[in-house]
């Protein structure tokens, strides 16, 4: 059975799927294993341009099955939504190429409400949710507070179930927040509206992969957001409220028996960052606005725009070493062609010394960049696809980041398109 893993070495944004959508074509299974709607894996294929939420990013490819795993916050409205707008674009999204796991958790329009409700209480101290129920779904979830989806096919069961939820999510609601309770009779219209409509996905996806497993087929993991987003290695509390690592696809995907053969961390050739928190090597200003807008940097879900800077060799070396990478995807290195000196963060000083090593999440806002600048090679290098082709101070760039991150680059990408990219030569 071969395995493989495409995860973010940073803080999200990297154009992880962008690069499912590429290798998508080498496996047979699909698996998205955490993170629900709330980022947006931006896809450029034949179809047009797409900004998955929570559909798998190989739902394009026709030979290929998609799989929601057990570790997935499901929202059965949004990714309804998202499977209309697909169908109604000329992509076929059925039962037979994506099956949702019984085991996931149903994400309800209350985290949606209490997402919002925090953030406005902690006004200039929020943590910069995409308010989409993120975290108060996981919160939920680890205190055996959620519906699993299954429960759609034992409705006596689940009508019982959300009263007794309910009653307990308002008290939060009234008291804590002073807002309007939820009614009964709407979230039993919604669940039984939106929950039948991903019902026919539903299916025991653990027995699926395990069967599948055991035939040899070929498995493609999928996360969601970066390493620096990890609930527990990442710029906490900036963090999202799952485990973004390699290291939890076999849980959340419904097959912990799993061993990955290959990681493919994603990185962009220069540094992104949507929400709050520490982020050293943050440029300002006119700089910042135009490496934004030369790589069009405006988050996928909410339309932010993002936080950039050059590439961090600390943030990243440190983002390899959690996902365990094996390779890497270098993205959007066109992006940096209008650049005649390329910087790159190559250290952090901090409190007077100079280190290589990220710091622990507390010491991060004391911590200033230190930069070192690179020929640029100031052309477009969106239509080159071989190695040989690119301009002398570009390959020097992608040869100079693969030594000092000692981690081999395998692919580097040169515009969105699925075919437009080069394989690295040395």
């Amino acid at each position: 059975m071969k395995t493989c893993a495409i995860v973010g070495v940073n803080w999200g944004d990297e154009g992880k799927g962008r690069m499912v959508d590429l290798l998508s074509g080498q496996y047979d299974i699909v698996i998205r294993y955490q993170g629900g709607g709330n980022a947006g894996h931006t896809v450029v294929n034949q179809y047009g341009k797409f900004a998955l939420h929570l559909l798998p990013s190989g739902i394009f490819r026709p030979d290929a099955v998609n799989v929601l795993g057990n570790g997935v916050a499901l929202d059965p409205e949004n990714l309804w939504t998202e499977i209309e707008d697909l169908r109604s674009r000329g992509v076929p999204v059925s039962p037979e190429n994506l099956k949702i796991s019984d085991r996931a958790s149903l994400l309800l329009p209350w985290h949606r409400l209490l997402d919002g409700l925090e953030e406005a209480r902690l006004k200039d101290r929020a943590y910069g949710s995409t308010r989409q129920g993120i975290a108060p779904f996981y919160s939920d979830k680890a205190q055996k507070k959620t519906v699993l989806a299954g429960e759609l096919f034992y409705p006596d069961r689940l009508a019982e179930h959300l009263r007794e939820l309910l009653e307990w999510k308002n008290l939060t609601l009234t008291r804590v927040y002073g807002a309007a309770p939820c009614s009964l009779d709407e979230l039993m219209a919604w669940v039984w509206d939106y929950g039948g409509k991903i019902k026919p996905f539903l299916c025991d996806t653990a027995a699926f992969l395990h069967d599948a497993s055991q035939a040899g087929k070929s498995l493609l993991f999928e996360a969601q957001l970066g390493a620096l987003r990890d609930l527990d290695y990442g710029i906490y509390p900036f963090t999202t409220s799952s485990n973004t690592l390699a290291a939890y696809a076999p849980v959340g995907s419904g097959l912990p028996t799993a061993k990955l053969d290959r990681i493919v961390g994603v990185v962009k050739a220069y540094s992104t960052c949507v929400g709050e928190g520490p982020f050293v090597c943050e440029l300002f200003g006119d700089e910042a606005a135009r490496l934004r807008e030369a790589g069009a940097e405006y988050g996928a879900k909410t339309g932010r725009p993002r936080r950039v800077g050059p590439l961090d060799l600390v943030a990243t070396r440190y983002g390899i070493r959690l996902q365990g990478t094996t390779e890497l995807a270098l993205t959007k290195l066109d992006v940096l062609g209008y650049l005649k000196q390329i910087p790159v963060c190559t250290h952090y000083e901090l409190d007077g010394k100079r280190t290589g090593e990220f710091p622990f999440p507390s010491a991060l806002d004391r911590a200033k960049p230190v930069i070192e600048m690179l020929e640029g090679w100031n052309c477009d290098i969106s239509g080159i696809r071989n190695w040989k082709d690119l301009p002398e101070a570009a390959r020097n760039y992608v040869d100079y980041v693969e030594e000092k991150l000692a981690c081999p680059i395998r692919c580097v990408s040169v515009g969105p398109d699925r075919d437009a990219y080069v394989i690295h030569q040395r």
